[in-house]
């Protein structure tokens, strides 16, 4: 599995938490990965504790995100953009194997795959004050 794959799963699965309670999180990851036609058990765990670091981190993550985008409040924007930065502003503060660029330009890609039309500007902006 390579790491654009990897980012686009966790960045699925965050996106399906925004619409489950809490208590359905471990059943609906585990609906997740039975959607999925070809994934290891090893792949699987790899998964889980990612999607875990990063759901750790998502209070510190949203406070990041919140003080970078002065004028929009987290609940009003869109979840998949929301979901994408807060990959990537997991992969930029808290993950040293993911340089600051990469992370930035794999969240473009993935709002241009998933967003709306202003989604990858949008993610860009936000995660260039991010890195400030």
């Amino acid at each position: 599995m390579t790491r654009r794959e990897i980012r686009e799963h966790l960045f699925r699965m965050l996106f399906r938490k925004e619409f489950h309670e809490p208590t359905e999180l471990i059943e609906q990851v585990l609906f997740y990965f039975d959607s999925l036609e070809s994934i290891t058990p090893e792949q699987q765990e790899y998964l889980n504790v990612r999607f875990d670091k990063i759901n750790e981190k998502l209070g510190e993550i949203d406070v990041i995100l919140a003080n970078a985008s002065s004028g929009w409040k987290l609940n009003r924007m869109g979840k998949v953009d929301l979901n994408i930065m807060r990959l990537a502003t997991y992969e930029i503060r808290f993950d040293d194997e993911v340089p600051v660029k990469v992370a930035i330009n794999e969240a473009i890609e993935l709002a241009k795959k998933y967003g709306g039309d202003s989604s990858a500007s949008f993610v860009n902006g936000i995660l260039a004050k991010v890195i400030e």
